[in-house]
């Protein structure tokens, strides 16, 4: 799992003036922040030892319900590192400040991985989360 830290390597080549925006992104700005995936994997993917993390580093934005980005990757097509990293990834954004919103509590942040779970979220992954048998802790750090 150690491709996890490496899974938003591809913001290095977007501007740190959108990346640490205040406000709501537009919508060019928005299309930019979802191009790090595949800037990300330009990045290593000509570092052998570092081909493992390509599946998390691409689609970890990929929503369980086909919504995400950058393919539209649905359900199992999803590989299973990358919706784990997608879970970690947005409860580590909710778990801190933002320059748009303070941090969220542990509870809200448990709502809304319940909301999200079969949407955003694999709910096989949630269900982990939420009956306790993995921590939030473990699952961000």
């Amino acid at each position: 799992m150690h491709a996890a830290s490496i899974h938003d390597i591809g913001k290095i080549g977007i501007e740190g003036n959108i990346l640490n925006k205040n406000g709501k992104l537009t919508d060019d700005e928005y299309e930019l922040i979802k191009k790090h995936p595949t800037i990300g994997v330009r990045i290593i993917q000509s570092i052998p030892f570092l081909e493992e993390a390509i599946p998390v580093i691409l689609y970890h934005h990929e929503w369980y319900n086909g919504k995400g980005y950058p393919e539209g990757l649905e359900g199992e097509n999803i590989p299973l590192v990358a919706r784990i990293v997608c879970v970690a990834d947005a409860v580590d954004a909710m778990l801190s400040d933002r320059p748009y919103r303070a941090a969220l509590s542990i509870d809200d942040v448990l709502k809304e991985l319940n909301r999200q779970s079969g949407t955003q979220f694999d709910s096989k992954v949630v269900d982990l989360i939420l009956s306790g048998k993995v921590s939030l802790e473990w699952l961000i750090k």
